[in-house]
């Protein structure tokens, strides 16, 4: 274990590393109150993501119980933490200056530092669910990543960009490694079930079949075929299909998260040059059916699948009003992305350009994607308030 301290390290042999957990860690009363107290301490002798990610295994080393069995994540770019790194595709992240701000640098997210579901882990003092591509020995009983940039519910959807996972296929990788791999991990069938029962699925799709798909109608006939109403109804179906699938592989807590008000990305405000602080809403009219009828199918879903819990992740309200009122939560802009981008700010970063000096002002990283600022706040309310992850909390879904 290694701590970084400006310009010299320390390197911390396992005795005192338990010294120092029993003097100044211990007496606190839950890792995700000493996470609260490191972000708020503003120390500007540590640099801080360094610091949180080393106190984040530093405590995995320590603590030997996490608050739930482990992690499942699936999804899109928001997600990937890596998969597309060994998949044949140009929709990759896994060069600077992506990961800028975290400590492992480039690793294939989407984003200046951490992701959404790498601060879910930190809350449940888990490790970062690992790529599912990237496991070549054995399956880690905590948690896997399946999500892959560019995909979404459709199949075709991605393929512009070369291969990628759609949700399907993630969920058939998920599917091999509950049947393939955890079982020898248990003593029971009944052990493994419990595991899965216990643990949190966490998902993000339906970006990218508006993005890279409807909204593209010179490269795909969806828009021609179906009106907004309609394709929502199409991606709803299939969705729900998916997960009927995770429930019959025994995932019961599953978290969903709505599709983003799309209008208001760099993407789509610079394509229809509007006003900065003002967003393209006929994108986001387009996109509110799917939302609509996703709190219906949810709602539906938790009745109908016996012992499930299915939640609604009300990040739509949430990005639109962090970018129509950007002071309230602390950002000097939620406009501009921080990286230089192909297509004048509205596409992905251009690699080894440095990046604005402040990227935590900044709401939006690169032409779609956010700062880790954004996943924090996200991922916080997620935890803590059934107002947003509604009707249930993670903190809630914990207990039940």
């Amino acid at each position: 274990m290694v701590m970084y301290f400006y310009d010299f390290h320390f390197f911390i042999s396992q005795q005192n590393l338990l010294s120092i957990f029993n003097t100044y860690i211990k007496p606190l009363s839950s890792y995700s109150s000493l996470i609260s107290l490191a972000k708020m301490s503003n120390n500007n002798f540590i640099t801080s993501n360094i610091f949180l990610f080393s106190l984040h295994q530093f405590l995995l080393l320590v603590h030997a119980k996490p608050l739930v069995p482990a992690l499942y994540v699936f999804g899109d770019s928001l997600f990937d933490s890596g998969n597309n790194n060994v998949l044949p595709t140009m929709a990759r992240a896994n060069f600077p200056p992506y990961g800028h701000n975290f400590v492992q640098h480039f690793t294939g997210r989407f984003t200046n530092g951490r992701t959404l579901p790498d601060f879910i882990a930190e809350f449940l003092e888990l490790p970062y669910p690992p790529p599912y591509l990237g496991i070549h020995d054995s399956v880690p009983l905590t948690g896997l990543n399946y999500a892959s940039s560019a995909c979404g519910i459709l199949p075709q959807t991605g393929t512009i960009f070369g291969k990628c996972l759609s949700l399907g296929e993630q969920i058939d990788l998920f599917k091999w490694t509950i049947e393939s791999k955890l079982p020898t991990h248990f003593n029971s069938l009944e052990e493994l079930s419990k595991h899965l029962a216990d643990s949190i699925f966490i998902f993000t799709t339906g970006s990218n079949d508006y993005i890279q798909n409807y909204l593209e109608p010179t490269l795909f006939s969806t828009n021609h075929d179906y009106d907004p109403q309609s394709f929502a109804q199409l991606l709803i179906d299939d969705l729900s299909n998916h997960f009927q699938s995770v429930y019959k592989l025994g995932a019961r807590k599953i978290i969903m998260h709505e599709i983003a008000p799309l209008g208001c990305i760099p993407h789509y405000t610079r394509k229809y040059q509007v006003v900065v602080g003002k967003c393209h809403e006929q994108t986001n009219q387009i996109v509110s059916y799917f939302n609509t009828k996703l709190h219906e199918l949810l709602k539906s879903l938790t009745s109908s699948l016996q012992g499930s819990i299915l939640v609604l992740a009300r990040i739509n309200s949430l990005g639109y009003d962090v970018i129509t009122n950007p002071s309230k939560y602390g950002y000097s802009d939620a406009s501009n992305p921080c990286c230089t981008t192909w297509g004048n700010g509205s596409a992905a970063c251009i690699p080894l350009l440095e990046p604005c000096p402040n990227p935590n002002q900044h709401f939006f990283w690169d032409g779609y994607h956010n700062t880790e600022t954004g996943n924090s706040v996200a991922a916080s309310l997620c935890f803590n308030t059934s107002e947003f992850c509604t009707p249930f909390s993670i903190k809630d879904l914990i207990q039940i």
